[in-house]
């Protein structure tokens, strides 16, 4: 069992940033594979942001690539996402999501079976 809570999540104006975090506990040895996912009013569920920490490759949605870091600290077994540069569109209800199997580690929601709550980001301009 894996328990995944996201935190970082709020309010900010156009052009400011945001760091989430995802703290993993339970039985997550293995979880080698972890993500960010959002979805918004009105649009499907997307990958933002997946690490394979199995070698470290990582996924950026093309939406994002620049302006978004995931990155993850295995000491204190969290997940992280630092958003620059946040645009309107940016707004959404961000998901972290992991992943016992480094195979199959795509920005795909059917790959992943842990999923936290959510936390909302909100840009206004």
């Amino acid at each position: 069992q894996v328990q995944l809570v996201e935190s970082g999540g709020g309010s900010v104006q156009a052009g400011g940033s945001l760091r989430l975090s995802c703290a993993a506990s339970g039985y997550t040895y293995g979880t080698v594979c972890m993500g960010w996912f959002r979805q918004d009013t009105g649009k499907e569920r997307e990958g933002v942001a997946v690490l394979n920490r199995d070698g470290g490759i990582t996924y950026y949605a093309d939406s994002v690539k620049g302006r978004f870091t995931i990155s993850h600290d295995s000491a204190k077994n969290t997940l992280y996402l630092q958003m620059n540069s946040l645009k309107l569109e940016d707004t959404a209800m961000y998901y972290c999501a992991a992943r016992r199997s480094p195979y199959g580690c795509s920005p795909a929601p059917l790959n992943f079976p842990y999923w936290g709550q959510g936390t909302q980001v909100t840009v206004s301009s």
